[in-house]
């Protein structure tokens, strides 16, 4: 599929989705609710970062152990979008609910902060299983960046709405009580209404294959058929030993990178005393910067490749890190995080683009589900031991770097991926899988092209 070839609507209204549901990353998991959690609901910054760290912990297991069964059902009875549509509600909803918890109310907002955020994490898992069927391997780099920047605009206009409309006007506008943070809790409210509105036109533009990818014994049963989808993909993933590689790597990088987002705005705070106002300003500044590097990174991979990208990105998000630790002045700070920024974006695009790349045909969901896995199974480690580290030391900076273990870790085991040989995989029939399938699997009558 060449540039011009793309269903540039399509793509549009994919990328919304991303639009629509960084918000919840920006305002909720990462700068807002997280640092007004640790400040105001519990008792003191280190209790909880503490709590805010298993919190977190918590919904990567959950994430772990559904998405690969979710994503083998979606592609056993052709469930992508409903799948999708269920995570999305139900993160709004989630997000809707966070917005009463008050001080001292700590077990309130973190149960509804798990389950609005496995939410959120499992329709990950459907969304990016759209990547391979409308970009080719030859632009999927782009494809991704455009949407992690357009993602990253979401996110920049969450924050700019935030800072004007709830957490700079004095008094705060509607009436809203500062004393209890009705302006701050109010912030949860706008991301459910920004994430409702914008991920509309995925819902109504992008095609999902008219019937299920893979064909269900009616004797047999949805369930059954998940279980020895399952089954069998775990047993033949040796036959994709580049992806297994990728997926291992991830395992420890995507653990620290999520560990960096759900603690970023937590450390500003802590460590430089940075205001609810400083800290969004901060927000705003790092989604420009990986808005920036996931759109220009998306023609370097295109050009280098995936896995020389995010190597790239590991090293400089590593320097990041470091910079963030020892930063004597809260402007190294700031230059911390805007290179922060720049890398991180790149790295999670190109990260999604090459397992695109690896993914058979009619396996979208359940690879994707894996990826899903692969970014959760480990990720309760990064909270925690940043929690643990920070309790002991009662010191974020020496929190902040147990991070670096995991960018060591991943770097050294996606050096054993080899991506030609992981795309050349790829695009042989897998050896369950009918080339009749395929091609009932990547034409749709709706836009009357191969997606």
């Amino acid at each position: 599929m060449s540039d011009s070839s793309l269903d540039r609507r399509v793509v549009g209204a994919w990328s919304l989705y991303d639009f629509a549901n960084q918000t919840f990353t920006t305002l909720v998991v990462t700068f807002v609710y997280a640092t007004f959690f640790t400040e105001v609901i519990a008792t003191d910054s280190v209790t909880g970062t503490t709590q805010w760290s298993w919190a977190v912990a918590i919904s990567a297991i959950l994430v772990a152990g559904l998405s690969p069964y979710l994503g083998a059902m979606a592609d056993r009875g052709g469930y992508r979008k409903r799948f999708l549509f269920v995570a999305t509600v139900v993160c709004i909803a989630g997000s809707v609910a966070l917005y009463f918890p008050t001080e001292g109310e700590v077990l309130f907002a973190l149960s509804v902060f798990v389950v609005a955020n496995v939410a959120f994490e499992i329709s990950y898992v459907f969304y990016n299983a759209f990547l391979p069927e409308i970009a080719s391997s030859k632009n999927m780099g782009r494809v991704s960046g455009i949407g992690w920047f357009v993602g990253y605009i979401g996110g920049l206009l969450g924050l700019i709405v935030a800072l004007f409309v709830f957490v700079f006007p004095e008094p705060p506008l509607f009436g809203m009580n500062p004393d209890t943070g009705q302006h701050i809790r109010a912030t949860n409210l706008l991301v459910a209404v920004w994430y409702a509105v914008f991920a509309i036109p995925l819902f109504l533009v992008v095609p999902e294959p008219k019937r299920g990818l893979l064909d269900v014994d009616e004797n047999d049963g949805l369930i059954r058929a998940t279980n020895r989808q399952l089954k069998s993909t775990f047993q033949s993933i040796r036959r994709y030993k580049n992806t297994f590689w990728l997926l291992a790597a991830r395992f420890f990088y995507n653990d620290g990178i999520v560990t960096i987002f759900a603690f970023g705005g937590i450390y500003a705070a802590g460590t430089f005393g940075f205001t609810t106002e400083e800290i969004i300003i901060f927000g705003i500044v790092l989604n420009v910067a990986a808005g920036l590097g996931a759109f220009a990174f998306g023609y370097i991979d295109d050009w280098i490749g995936a896995k020389p990208t995010i190597l790239i990105s590991i090293v400089g998000i590593s320097g990041a890190v470091i910079l963030a630790a020892a930063a004597p002045t809260e402007a190294w700070f700031w230059v911390a995080g805007i290179l922060l920024g720049l890398l991180v974006g790149p790295n999670q695009a190109s990260s999604r683009s090459l397992m695109a790349r690896f993914t058979p045909p009619t396996k979208e969901n359940e690879f994707f589900g894996f990826f899903a896995f692969s970014g959760k199974l480990t990720a309760f480690m990064g909270p925690l031991l940043l929690g643990w580290f920070t309790s002991v030391f009662a010191s974020q900076r020496i929190g902040i770097t147990t991070v670096l273990f995991f960018f060591v870790v991943g770097g050294a085991l996606l050096l054993r991926v080899d991506e030609d040989e992981g795309i050349r995989m790829a695009e042989e029939l897998p050896p369950d899988v009918e080339a009749d399938d395929i091609d009932a699997a990547r034409v749709d009558d709706t836009t009357g092209s191969s997606q």
